[in-house]
């Protein structure tokens, strides 16, 4: 594009991403367009208006979040239809990934109104980049609350040998790990925490060798597993003496011990004598 030529903005619905922590990584078109827009909605208007007037944007913002955005949606059409610029913005990161937006999305494709993406930062692309793990990857965003319905997304999911991305409240944390322990055995974890902040933090490791976190824990941490370990010749079956063995470990060594030290004794699959020595505990 001639530089010497502004850019211009039409009439339509612009997701606009934005930092997900330092302010300094919003881009100069996003700014641009926000201070363009004749109406910016956002999840919280508390969070959003202390970026826009970091950099001195003073438009009009209206909450769009997941328990009014089927209520206001039609509203938010007609002002677009009035050859107006609306602009959707998250609390961090892009718009629709995993955040509200996907209901005016498609009401704005039925309706054949223009929508533009205005890219930028996003926590899944950033935690992967960082991660050392196979670039083919699923992102799942948030998982199932209910523990029935976790247990088939997570059996499922195990299967899939892709690097997989989940999001998760941070004071969840410690009963995700223990599910992954369950269903991933054997791949790596990477845990982003405050990524882009002052305290921003990685943590790496196989997924058994991952300990508890403190219960205050609070925010949201992005989750990256690796793809599967390719593990040589392993056995699949437990025998009944590595079954004694386990028993007898179990009770004086950790958990995570005693599928360390069978698992590289009797060549044997660590998903596996974890799932045995669970049934033990139990």
């Amino acid at each position: 594009m001639d530089r010497n030529k502004q850019q211009t903005y039409n009439p339509g619905l612009y997701l606009v991403s934005t930092p997900i922590g330092n302010m300094e990584d919003i881009t100069l078109r996003a700014l641009t367009l926000l201070k363009k827009s004749d109406l910016i909605l956002c999840e919280d208007t508390r969070r959003s208006v202390k970026l826009l007037s970091h950099f001195g944007i003073k438009n009009k913002l209206n909450s769009y979040h997941k328990f009014n955005e089927q209520k206001i949606s039609n509203k938010v059409l007609e002002i677009i239809k009035k050859n107006k610029i609306v602009s959707l913005i998250s609390d961090a990161g892009t718009p629709g990934i995993s955040d509200p937006g996907m209901i005016l999305i498609n009401k704005c494709i039925e309706k054949k109104i223009n929508i533009y993406p205005i890219p930028g930062a996003s926590a899944v692309t950033t935690a992967v980049s960082v991660s050392g793990f196979n670039d083919q990857y699923l992102f799942y965003g948030f998982l199932e609350k209910k523990e029935k319905e976790l247990n088939v997304t997570l059996k499922q999911l195990s299967n899939i040998n892709y690097t997989i991305v989940f999001f998760i409240p941070a004071s969840k944390i410690n009963f995700y790990i223990f599910k992954f322990k369950r269903y991933f055995l054997g791949r790596k974890i990477l845990i982003a925490k405050e990524m882009t902040k002052i305290h921003e933090e990685f943590i790496r490791g196989d997924i058994s060798s991952i300990n508890n976190f403190p219960q205050d824990l609070k925010g949201e941490l992005t989750i990256i597993l690796s793809e599967k370990s390719k593990e040589k010749n392993v056995k699949i079956e437990l025998n009944e003496s590595v079954k004694i063995e386990i028993k007898e470990m179990m009770k004086k060594y950790s958990h995570k011990d005693v599928v360390e030290f069978i698992s590289k004794k009797e060549n044997l699959s660590k998903k596996l004598i974890y799932e045995y020595s669970l049934k033990f505990k139990k």
